[in-house]
């Protein structure tokens, strides 16, 4: 039996290019696509910047149309507009290529079916695997027509029906695309937003990648961002990463805020839109997010972590927002997918209501709700370690949940949340206290000490 190809992943396929992914499997993938999902619209095929990424989708192509499917190649884009162009009512699915944040010798593919609902690993995408490895591709019947589409005047369109554009302050705003393909619709989006004036930094896109590949979650990515914050005297700044799928957010003065917070902020904003509508949120840190929906008359619903989990529990429970502390979020009017540009047009909506600098809508949910961010651990054993945590504390905790790993709450001190990475031998570590942040440094200390020691 021929091993299975350790490039297709739980949520999309991400390999080197040209070892594991070349012309020749982008071909074999969009053959595979169209015999096992017998798409009835065209498929919507988006590219990344990546110098990879043309002569990828452009074979991936090939493989659709000789598999009889219909395609729109909508160029250099952001995967939210391959989201976008397959909600339409006349596609069959979409594929954005990129790789995201990966380093320089990766690309990927991101796969949806119509309505852009997510292909991964219990959805299709090992079947495609199994068909793309045993070269069961279905018959090459050809008939499939490309063609060429430019779908961003109906996206920007979606993107600000989001907000009431006439409330807006006027703001400064310093926008980072390192050189990913943000900078393009952030200037589409500029064009109707008159208000803000735009700091652009490392803002055209360059697969080469001059200034890093673009990820703002590392911390020695984030003082481009955060300088040009400063010296511009900017009242926010964002930055989002290759695809721009996430969005990240600095106050004026040049500090990160934390993505837990800006789940709250962002859940907040959308309840004021639609009371007492549902978000779903990660089971990470809740706490925040718990309290800051029911202030706002919504209704809470906690799902295990990762797109497919989040969009799975979004379409079940119609839920207007869903955010993850990792800075996807999600949108039910944007077919319950995830957005890097919608996140910042409501955030700057947020602030301009308010009245106050994002730095003081952030301290005070820190004060109420200290937390550690997330804080890996390489370990030999995973579950090993979970359950030595596990037996450590469940006599003193009031509440265990298993939702995604291992959830503990002791009154309403402190909590923490520890679970086990899908293909690292790494814990990930999140601990929240109730306004005691020497608590909840103290138990963070002592949860890493006992990892540590069962390492040993």
């Amino acid at each position: 039996m021929t091993e299975r190809l350790p490039f297709f992943k739980a949520y999309d396929i991400r390999g080197k290019v040209p070892d594991e992914l070349n012309p020749e499997l982008a071909y074999k993938l969009g053959r595979a696509y169209a015999a096992h999902f017998t798409p009835q619209g065209a498929v919507a095929v988006g590219r990344d910047v990546r110098v990879s990424s043309e002569e990828l989708a452009s074979a991936l192509i090939r493989g659709l149309n000789d598999g009889g499917v219909d395609t729109y190649d909508i160029g250099l884009v952001g995967t939210e507009l391959v989201y976008y162009a397959a909600s339409l009512p006349e596609a069959g699915g979409g594929i954005m290529v990129t790789a995201s944040h990966n380093p320089m010798e990766y690309n990927g593919f991101k796969l949806v079916r119509e309505d852009a609902i997510p292909i991964s690993g219990d959805s299709g995408l090992m079947e495609l695997e199994r068909r793309v490895r045993e070269e069961d591709l279905g018959k090459k019947i050809g008939g499939g027509e490309n063609e060429s589409r430019d779908i961003t005047e109906g996206y920007i369109k979606k993107a600000l029906s989001f907000i009431d554009t006439s409330s807006h302050s006027p703001l400064k705003l310093a926008v980072n695309g390192g050189n990913g393909c943000a900078g393009p619709y952030v200037d589409a989006l500029a064009e109707h937003l008159p208000m803000f004036e735009f700091i652009r930094v490392n803002h055209h896109p360059d697969g080469t990648f001059p200034n890093g590949i673009p990820n703002p979650l590392l911390e020695e990515n984030r003082p481009v961002t955060a300088e040009a914050v400063t010296a511009s005297n900017a009242d926010l700044g964002i930055a989002w990463d290759g695809d721009f799928d996430r969005c990240f957010f600095f106050d004026h003065n040049g500090e990160f805020a934390d993505g837990y917070y800006m789940v709250g902020i962002l859940a907040a904003r959308m309840l004021a839109k639609s009371p007492g509508a549902k978000i779903i949120h990660d089971p990470r840190m809740t706490w925040n997010t718990i309290e800051m929906v029911q202030q706002a008359g919504g209704v809470t619903v906690q799902s295990k972590t990762g797109h497919a989990f989040m969009k799975e529990r979004m379409r079940k429970e119609d839920a207007i927002y869903g955010g993850e502390m990792s800075a996807h979020h999600y949108f039910r009017d944007f077919t319950y997918c995830d957005s890097g540009m919608i996140p910042w047009l409501l955030v700057c909506e947020a602030v301009s209501r308010d009245g106050r600098p994002l730095s003081e809508l952030i301290a005070e949910r820190r004060a109420r709700y200290p937390g550690s961010g997330e804080i890996n651990r390489r370990v030999s054993n995973a579950d090993a370690a979970i359950a030595a945590i596990r037996k450590h504390y469940q006599e003193q905790a009031d509440e265990i949940e298993n939702v995604d790993g291992l959830s503990m709450s002791f009154g309403r001190r402190w909590r923490f949340n520890l679970r086990s990475s899908q293909t690292e031998p790494i814990l990930r570590l999140n601990v929240e206290s109730a306004g005691d942040e020497a608590l909840m440094r103290e138990k963070t200390a002592e949860i890493l000490r006992m990892i540590d020691q069962i390492q040993e």
